[in-house]
């Protein structure tokens, strides 16, 4: 059985973009990451970043045609269909939202109340991966 390394967070989504430089600029602006680390290349592109929020991390990159890139589809290749997301834990999922609406983010599920408890919604960032942002938090059920 594999133990998990004694970390701040043991799992993190890893995303893709065509304008990598671009979604860095939106994920931090419009939901509140910060850039921890950008490696860029030399023609703009970018080789590995690290956003952090909190005690998680997202990892993403510019498109590159690898063996690892050709495991992966952007949602646009898909019909704008994904396959997984990422749950983002705010306290405030009011100004969340307002921040989303304001920078053009789609609304794919509305802001509501929810049945299990915490307020949230879901959007798509300007590549259509989905992001479902609340304050439910599950280490506290």
């Amino acid at each position: 059985m594999t133990i998990p390394k004694a970390t701040r967070a043991t799992i993190l989504p890893c995303l893709r973009y065509r304008d990598a430089p671009a979604a860095i600029d939106w994920l931090c602006k419009t939901l509140g990451f910060k850039a921890t680390l950008v490696v860029p290349n030399e023609d703009g592109t970018i080789a590995h970043a690290q956003l952090s929020y909190g005690n998680g991390m997202v990892m993403l990159s510019s498109i590159f045609d690898t063996d690892y890139g050709r495991l992966l589809k952007q949602p646009a290749q898909l019909g704008m269909v994904v396959t997984q997301t990422a749950y983002l834990i705010v306290n405030d999922a009011d100004e969340v939202h307002a921040r989303c609406v304001q920078a053009g983010a789609p609304i794919e599920m509305p802001l509501q109340d929810e049945d299990y408890g915490g307020r949230g919604f879901t959007c798509r960032d300007p590549e259509g991966h989905v992001w479902s942002i609340g304050t439910y938090d599950p280490w506290e059920h």
